[in-house]
């Protein structure tokens, strides 16, 4: 802290209520040997002396934008418009804290409560949270929320493969102390028929993605069959959504989504090396009492005025913590803030724009990709903003030609993933890359091919 209040006296007083005489007995369990080791430290530098220091340290990473970048895989490098971040930094917002007090709270809660609406809207449910720590996490909560709704009866978890890893690596830890719960994964990639097949009467939720992370598109009739034999076996039906896809795809409430949810890093969030993001989750009015993190409801004051308030679970998400259904406390408001702005600024039509830019851009690049000798797209069938390649050389070696001679940022190695595809490169495109840029990245590839 850069400030402590506490006078003399109060420390004296302090110290006798605990019975110590000086703060040193504090640290009489430590050996005296090593209570005050020497530290091997720099000299002293003055303010403008570390700003350079820190700032030539930063010129070694590789950011996007001394880059030309094609990697996605669940960060996306989006234009944010200038409002988000003159917003976001305003004083009255630039807090992650939850607004408990609703009589001095008013503009943010709003601002919540907008951001719900319109993720609602976005994703065709009826009600949404403000919100996880990221798209994993809401994963994570989803099967939670679903074994609630079972009430113990139902353990099992079929999860689509193409989810995304790092959602089904966050899923096995939150459910591995939950006893018998089976965490059963379709054994084929893109197989929607294989994933039903896995559902039983002890399946309390399935989960798959649209698009999935090798960036395939699932039709809207095939998804609805899925939801229709999770149902029939009165398992909930989850669906991670691309939330840019959403200004251009049918919605997930539209073909039987019980849950939609995801990462909303790309509704004006900045790449950040990783974070902080924000996970979205979106629900059915009958299970939103079920739902973890904050809500944020419309009521009227005293005064019979328009006003706002968190509603439906209490504070540290319930009294009783072991009835609760999730013990997250905490959201990431402030994300959640940025993302609501964005959608405010582009609206439907600047939204879907994005979208189309995405998806055609990608289209452009994938067939321009395929032409190159040695190069083929490795599934069929349609994509939105991410495809998937097979290369002629190792993943790796073809990425670090492409950033060291050319200044490209090239796509994820799938190996890391899924070992069965092993030379394979998923590729990303946004409205972010031009048409020269992709060209050049067609050209690169070309020379190492």
């Amino acid at each position: 802290m850069t400030y402590i209040s506490n006078t003399d006296d109060e420390r004296r007083e302090m110290l006798g209520a605990i019975g110590v005489g000086d703060v040193s007995e504090l640290f009489t369990d430590v050996p005296e040997a090593h209570r005050f080791p020497e530290l091997q430290l720099p000299p002293p530098l003055s303010e403008m002396e570390v700003l350079r220091e820190l700032g030539a340290l930063a010129e070694k990473n590789l950011a996007t934008d001394r880059l030309a970048c094609f990697l996605g895989a669940g960060a996306y490098q989006h234009f944010i418009p200038s409002i988000v971040d003159f917003l976001l930094r305003r004083s009255e917002f630039f807090t992650a804290y939850t607004p408990y007090q609703p009589e001095i709270s008013q503009g943010t809660l709003q601002a919540h409560f907008e951001y719900q609406s319109m993720l609602a809207a976005l994703t065709g449910m009826e009600a949404a949270n403000v919100s996880h720590y990221d798209g994993a996490t809401a994963a994570a909560e989803a099967v939670i929320m679903a074994m609630s709704v079972a009430r113990g009866k139902r353990k099992g978890i079929v999860v689509s493969p193409t989810l995304h890893p790092q959602y089904r690596a966050v899923i096995r830890t939150y459910t591995q102390g939950l006893g018998d719960v089976m965490l059963g994964e379709a054994a084929t990639p893109g197989d929607l028929p294989a994933l039903a097949e896995a559902i039983s009467e002890d399946t309390a939720i399935v989960l798959v993605q649209n698009p999935d992370f090798l960036g395939r598109l699932y039709r809207p009739a095939e998804m609805r069959a899925l939801a229709e034999r999770a149902h029939a076996a009165h398992a909930l039906f989850a669906v991670a959504a691309h939330p840019i896809s959403l200004g251009l795809l049918k919605p997930p409430g539209q073909y039987g989504a019980d849950i939609v949810f995801g990462e909303g890093q790309p509704l004006g969030n900045a790449l950040s090396f990783g974070g902080p993001y924000l996970g979205f989750f979106a629900t059915s009015e009958e299970l939103v009492r079920k739902t973890a993190g904050r809500i944020v409801g419309e009521t009227i004051d005293a005064e019979g005025q328009r006003g706002f308030v968190l509603t439906l679970s209490s504070r540290e998400q319930h009294i009783r913590r072991e009835k609760a259904t999730s013990n997250i406390c905490s959201n990431q408001a402030l994300n959640a803030l940025a993302a609501a702005i964005y959608l405010a600024s582009m609206g439907k039509s600047g939204l879907r724009t994005v979208a189309e830019l995405c998806y055609h851009k990608a289209h452009y690049a994938a067939e321009q990709i395929s032409r190159l000798p040695g190069y083929a797209l490795a599934m069929d069938g349609p994509f939105f903003n991410e495809f998937v390649v097979r290369c002629p050389r190792p993943v790796a070696e073809i990425n670090t030609a492409l950033r060291e001679r050319h200044g490209i940022l090239g796509g994820y190695d799938l190996e890391v993933d899924y070992h069965a595809l092993a030379g394979h490169q998923l590729f990303c495109v946004t409205e972010m890359n031009g048409r020269e840029e992709i060209d050049r990245l067609v050209l690169a590839l070309g020379e190492l091919s």
